[in-house]
């Protein structure tokens, strides 16, 4: 699998290579030419790969060959001890203070605020996925490339949607504490709030889209060296629901943009001084094993990688409660799970 993806990245080939969370087959989707293909309604076969602002469509790889092969995680790198740079401080809590403005004066309810840091990156993009593959069994990992688009990689906790034999699942996931060893997450009255708020939305989002719709109870999930409020959420789709309705209605999340959803991407397109591109987007498999499957995931905890650099990007959620050097704190924290890697 690795000398074919080595093959594809020097012929300048799209493909993306991904592992789902606790299982242990590594399924490569190959293209056999460059050319840049999109989806707009989801009913083709393949690996999308869908920005955070989706008006142009996602990237769709063509399934030209597929490969399947056993990578177990080795579990063998731990928590992370990087340490990491404050530069891009002020800039960030200014943001952060204009978002908690803008919710104090009714326009918004929450909104999802990140940066972008750029590294130098020793390792090869092969090296990185290895190193992703072998830390972290319970996300999503993957890595991505398109000549025409670029070289993507990450291990992402959150799950957007799955669909089978007409049963949707997904999951409300806010919140974020860092991991301490042998201590249980102690969470406030903000991050409870902000999950609950989430999870409200989805009832809200897929309420006319979906029957039997059930929101499990929060419970704390640990990703890496981080934890988060997690709720299951499963239901059936109506008949006469298609996929581009479901995505539509769950992307973005107010886990990655905020409430309500149409103001909060306003404003996160107006202030964040960078363009996400493809953090906070979706990836995954639509209709690859069987027509009407489908496994997408948010892309979090995720990479850029360029020659000799990488972008990482990190966020987190403003409430009215949010405190902006608590939240400059939570994106130092979250920034250490992919510089730990490079």
């Amino acid at each position: 699998m690795f000398d074919r993806i080595e093959t594809s990245l020097k012929s300048g080939l799209p493909f993306s290579v991904y592992r789902k969370p606790k299982e242990s087959t590594l399924t490569g989707v190959f293209q056999k030419d460059d050319n840049l293909h999109h989806t707009t309604d989801f009913k083709e076969k393949g690996f999308v790969f869908a920005p955070f602002s989706s008006e142009n469509g996602a990237v769709l790889i063509q399934p030209d060959e597929l490969l399947k092969v056993d990578f177990p995680a080795s579990g063998r790198i731990g928590t992370s001890t990087v340490s990491v740079s404050e530069s891009g401080k002020e800039d960030h809590l200014d943001l952060v203070e204009k978002g908690i403005q803008e919710i104090k004066q009714g326009n918004l309810k929450k909104v999802v605020l990140s940066r972008k840091i750029e590294v130098e990156a020793t390792k090869s993009p092969l090296e990185v996925f290895d190193d992703l593959l072998n830390s972290y069994p319970n996300a999503f990992c993957y890595l991505f490339h398109h000549p025409k688009v670029g070289t993507w990689c990450g291990a992402t906790p959150e799950t957007l949607v799955k669909i089978k034999n007409g049963t949707l699942q997904t999951m409300s996931l806010a919140a974020t504490l860092p991991f301490v060893e042998d201590e249980e997450p102690n969470w406030g009255n903000k991050e409870v709030e902000e999950q609950k708020m989430v999870s409200d939305y989805i009832q809200d989002k897929l309420g006319t889209l979906v029957e039997n719709l059930e929101i499990g109870e929060a419970k704390s999930v640990r990703a890496g060296n981080l934890w988060h409020l997690r709720s299951k959420v499963k239901g059936n789709i109506l008949s006469s629901v298609g996929l581009a309705k479901i995505i539509d209605a769950l992307h973005p999340t107010p886990a990655v943009c905020g409430i309500p959803t149409k103001d909060a991407k306003e404003f996160i397109l107006q202030n964040e001084n960078y363009q996400r591109t493809f953090y906070t987007g979706f990836l995954g498999e639509v209709n690859l094993q069987n027509d009407g499957e489908t496994t997408l995931f948010v892309n979090l905890r995720c990479m850029e990688l360029k020659s000799g650099s990488a972008s990482i990007f990190v966020g987190g959620g403003i409430t009215e409660a949010s405190v902006p050097e608590s939240e400059w704190l939570e994106t130092q924290n979250k920034s250490r799970t992919m510089l730990n890697i490079l």
